[in-house]
């Protein structure tokens, strides 16, 4: 349930979340030499517990956007083998390392996977087709092309879904990877392995959730254990906050913008398929695949983020004590994706901060939390909802709409002057087709953003609210039921949302059965609505959620007789299965943004049509088709090995794994623990007087001991000129123009032999650095202590590397004796 553009606003709103990650790489020429995990971690904290939310690894090893794509499946295999060690590397996990791939999810996530399958399922043909005709065109031109690899396996992403062939063999794999580094690494021999594979329900993130829950309510939990999450779901920040753990920190991949990909036809890195041209002399295929370089690994500090939050959320003579839980709340009100969120609201439109101003306005007349372990208080936030709520959602939205139409119908003016016939040369006399920029017209014709009159629904005049439920839900005023229909179940939503992040999952069938949301304004009494779900509902089995959740082009990852169905005329539930649809951009920018317009699935139908089928599964399918659960895995050398009464694998024993079982209705409590220690405060408090308190030094990383040197704005440019590139390998001297001693010298490189010894103690410096530089490039130096004025005016007096383009004293004489 992730959230777009959630973790660049919160970022970009706290930045000071986000601490830099420390990974050794040791290398000695070209040989690299394996990270000791048993020494001391690197960021000055041990970490207890590690949690990865595989399916974030999963994908991204089998079809990267920054290299190309393995060959086969075993490629696959060793690049999440080989991800799951530099993670391992950089936390390096003392007690506990939890692997967790997305099982069967709740009916209410199902609806959301089977419109992300069906539209990479219609882009990848209709991508396949562009190519296709590209290359055609291309070829009766005679332009050179790179030869068509027949062998290449082609991936169908779909295929990482619970239940399906590829899914068993990843788990037989990670089992066997997970015994070799018990039985080969030192480092894990201590260390507690968790695999929860496809075959147990629910998504990873949420078994990881449900496990530290269910381990907080045991009496025998220590509450200072430090976790780490790896997961780039923007609801991870949300979960990790519902977990009240003191210390808790999620690593993630850094986002890069506009980080080039290759070619669909060349494979060239920072070129386009639609403006290729054609290779030159020179072309290389070795040379075109190069990938790029490694990616990155950040972490979001969630007791900063707290931090944050108590303070933005601080409100004067609060008759009840501050709780962040109420931040939780209106995120989950205003951008559930579960409901789809309120119509407009948008992040970079600051919705949110607009949310909280006014429940800071209304905070006094609610009386009280909006929200209690996960269960929402409707009476306090029907508070909410009838405060200024519809010009919050809507601020700014009326002017942006505007402002769009005029862009759009500028922009359709400028495209019709500039539409001509592409010229192409070609031998043929035949005219080629009307293109804009040598672009196919199907193309231009998808370069507008939406059609004025399907998206803009004049919000300025009276009767928007109409006519948007007219065109979205085929429902007018006149219907006032249903418009209280859609609302109730909206609510139902929130309360299931929220109860999922708090408390697990309340009903495994409930889902939203509308493609739209309601308006604000559309709740109205909701404090008397009784939101109940049904009690031990179960998970769907796993081919019951393939035949829900696949589009036909994926049936070949089903038994046949059960793909046959959705391709059949005379099938039962064949209109499950559109071959097309549309996709409403609903007020969005992006396609994907858009909601695709699929019909549900009706559970009912689809189990009866499924019975003829059963019969047809092999002993192998029926397998696959059961429900599985969590193994322990521990080496011979582990504390808790003698428990184990089960096979051995060479020096690793393994067990299932069962969760702690509390009785029904048992409420998992949703606050700090008794004896956890707080984190130490990072951000400055506000009341903070350097006159009287001394000077405040923010924390570097996880701990206080590291201290920023201070340096103007020069001493920064200085400083990063001199310092070598940090992503080579190798130095390469670099001419800097002296401005004032009129002096050319090099700026960085080999140093010996050169008219400037004073700087060969610094050359040395470069080395070291060099050896144990950061991946982000040139950032400012550490020291134990602030200098004092007199010390630090003597280091600039000694150190030559404060002499640089703009003062060096060895040329002031040469440069007054050029002058005479």
């Amino acid at each position: 349930m992730g959230v777009p553009a959630f973790f660049r606003w919160l970022s970009c709103k706290y930045p000071s979340i986000v601490v830099s990650c420390i990974e050794e790489k040791k290398r000695i020429g070209d040989v690299e030499i394996p990270v000791n995990c048993c020494e001391p971690n690197p960021h000055g904290i041990e970490f207890d517990n590690f949690y990865l939310d595989m399916n974030g690894i999963i994908h991204p090893c089998c079809h990267p956007e920054n290299k190309p794509a393995p060959a086969n499946e075993d490629e696959m295999m060793v690049a999440i083998f080989e991800y799951i060690d530099r993670l391992f590397n950089i936390i390096r996990p003392r007690r506990l390392l939890y692997m967790a791939i997305d099982g069967v999810a709740p009916r209410a996530k199902m609806n959301q996977q089977r419109s992300r399958r069906f539209r990479a399922s219609k882009e990848a043909e209709e991508k396949e087709i562009l190519i296709k005709t590209r290359r055609q065109e291309m070829e009766l031109q005679g332009i050179p092309l790179p030869p068509v690899d027949e062998n290449a396996e082609h991936f169908d992403s779909n295929c990482i879904t619970p239940g399906t062939p590829f899914m068993s063999r990843l788990a037989e794999c990670l089992r066997y990877y997970i015994n070799d580094r018990l039985s080969s690494n030192p480092a894990w021999k201590d260390v507690a392995v968790i695999l929860s594979d496809a075959s147990v329900p629910g998504e990873g993130e949420h078994k990881i959730m449900d496990f530290i829950r269910r381990q907080r309510a045991s009496p025998s939990y220590d509450p200072n254990l430090q976790h780490v999450i790896c997961g780039a779901d923007a609801d991870l920040i949300m979960l990790g906050l519902a977990t009240h753990e003191p210390n808790f920190t999620i690593i993630r991949e850094e986002f890069i913008p506009n980080r080039p990909r290759p070619c669909e036809i060349c494979h060239g890195y920072g070129k386009i398929m639609r403006r290729f041209i054609g290779l030159d002399c020179s072309y290389c295929l070795v040379n075109y695949q190069m990938p790029l370089m490694d990616t990155t690994f950040i972490f979001i500090r969630l007791s900063i983020l707290r931090e944050y939050l108590k303070r933005d959320l601080q409100i004067p003579n609060l008759p009840f004590q501050y709780d962040f839980e109420v931040w939780l709340a209106l995120l989950t009100i205003g951008f559930s994706c579960i409901t789809f969120r309120f119509v407009f609201s948008n992040f970079s439109e600051g919705a949110i901060d607009r949310l909280i101003k006014l429940y800071k306005e209304c905070v006094y007349k609610t009386g009280g939390y909006l929200t209690k372990h996960g269960y929402l208080n409707l009476a306090r936030v029907q508070v909410i909802l009838n405060g200024r709520i519809v010009s919050i959602a809507f601020s700014g939205c009326i002017v942006r709409l505007q402002n769009r139409a005029r862009r759009v119908k500028s922009r359709r003016l400028r495209e019709r002057a500039r539409m001509v016939p592409a010229y192409i040369p070609t031998n043929s006399f035949a005219p080629n087709v009307c293109s804009f920029f040598g672009l196919p017209e199907a193309n231009f014709a998808g370069l507008s953003l939406q059609t004025l009159n399907h998206v803009f629904f004049r919000l300025w005049e009276s009767g928007w609210k109409e006519r948007y439920f007219l065109s979205k839900m085929q429902a007018g005023a006149e219907e006032p039921l249903f418009r209280s229909r859609v609302a109730f179940h909206y609510v139902e939503g929130l309360c299931w949302v929220l109860r999922y992040y708090y408390q697990g999952c309340a009903s495994w069938n409930w889902f939203y059965p509308f493609h739209y949301s309601p308006f604000a304004s559309d709740f109205v009494n909701i404090g008397d609505m009784k939101i109940v779900f049904p009690e031990d509902t179960k998970p769907t089995p796993p081919f019951e959620q393939l035949m829900s959740v696949f589009p036909p082009a994926s049936r070949m990852h089903l038994p046949p007789s059960w793909g046959e169905l959705m391709i059949k005329p005379n099938s039962p539930i064949i209109d499950f299965y559109p071959t097309d649809f549309k996709v409403d951009l609903n007020g969005k920018r992006f396609a994907w943004q858009g909601v695709a317009l699929l019909p549900f699935v009706d559970a009912q139908r689809l189990k009866e049509t499924l019975v003829s089928v059963y019969p047809d599964l092999s002993a192998e399918e029926r397998k696959r088709n059961s429900e599985g659960n969590d193994v322990l895995f521990v080496s011979s050398g582990h504390q808790v090995h003698s428990f184990i009464k089960t096979f051995q694998y060479y020096y690793a024993y393994s067990c299932l794994m069962l969760n702690p079982q509390y009785p029904k209705g048992f409420l998992f409590p949703s606050k700090m623990l008794d004896g956890a220690k707080e984190p130490l405060c990072v951000l400055k408090p506000q009341d903070w007087n350097e006159k009287t308190d001394g000077r405040f030094w923010p924390t570097i990383g996880f701990t206080r001991g590291a201290r920023r040197v201070s340096l103007s704005a020069v001493g920064h440019r200085i400083l990063a000129n001199v310092m070598p590139p940090p992503s080579r390998n190798v130095q390469y001297e670099r001419e800097s123009y002296n401005a004032v001693g009129r002096h050319i010298f090099p700026a960085y490189g080999n140093y010996a032999g050169t008219p400037y010894p004073h700087r060969q103690p610094y050359q040395r410096e470069q080395q070291q650095q060099q050896q144990q530089r950061s991946p982000y490039g040139y950032q400012p130096q550490y020291s134990s202590a602030p200098h004092s004025g007199s010390s630090q005016h003597e280091k600039r007096q000694s150190d030559p590397r404060f002499y640089g383009r703009h003062s060096s004293r060895n040329n002031d004489h040469q440069d007054k004796s050029r002058r005479r």
